[in-house]
């Protein structure tokens, strides 16, 4: 398989201790029966080993075992897409995300129907659901300001935005 193995791993440690090639970062509500999906299953079908929370029990805390699939996985694909935002779950993968891209993983954002600077200005139901978090962790503003930072970093990484099902051209790129 030729996946991106060298490109952004720069530590043998790293590919190591890896038990995943792809772990899969999205919100169920808005991707999990299309483009994610079908992301995955494209994956899956050319033995490209992935990780889709689908099967894990939810709660108000990211679970333990989530934590360490990020932690496990080479490559992060965070779909962007308009309700991303408003899951605090969601939110602290892609904390966790750039704390492991910054340790070799290779981080790819895709913008899915939603437009880039939404997330980067985070404006409309980026900024709506901040907004709702600054009042409902007003004693821990710091939470909410590692959210924002981590939408802010996560915009500037080299990405895809896609306005339709298609994901071919992402699968190449992770293939190649």
């Amino acid at each position: 398989m030729a996946l991106l193995t060298t490109r952004g791993t720069s530590s043998s440690s790293f590919t190591q201790r890896c038990k995943y090639d792809v772990f899969l970062s999205f919100r169920g509500e808005d991707t999990r029966n299309g483009f994610t999906s079908h992301l995955n299953g494209i994956l899956r079908h050319n033995s490209i080993n992935t990780f889709m929370e689908d099967k894990l029990q939810r709660g108000e805390k990211i679970s333990a075992k989530l934590l360490e699939a990020i932690e496990s996985s080479k490559i992060s694909i965070i779909v962007f897409s308009k309700n991303y935002a408003s899951s605090t779950w969601c939110l602290d993968e892609l904390v966790k995300i750039l704390e492991c891209k910054n340790n070799g993983q290779v981080v790819l954002p895709v913008f899915y129907k939603v437009d880039p600077s939404n997330v980067h200005n985070q404006q409309e139901k980026f900024g709506e659901a901040l907004a709702k978090y600054e009042k409902k962790f007003k004693d821990n503003k710091e939470k909410v300001q590692s959210w924002r930072a981590a939408l802010n970093e996560a915009s500037h990484i080299s990405s895809w935005h896609y306005k339709n099902e298609y994901v071919f051209n992402l699968y190449f790129v992770i293939t190649n």
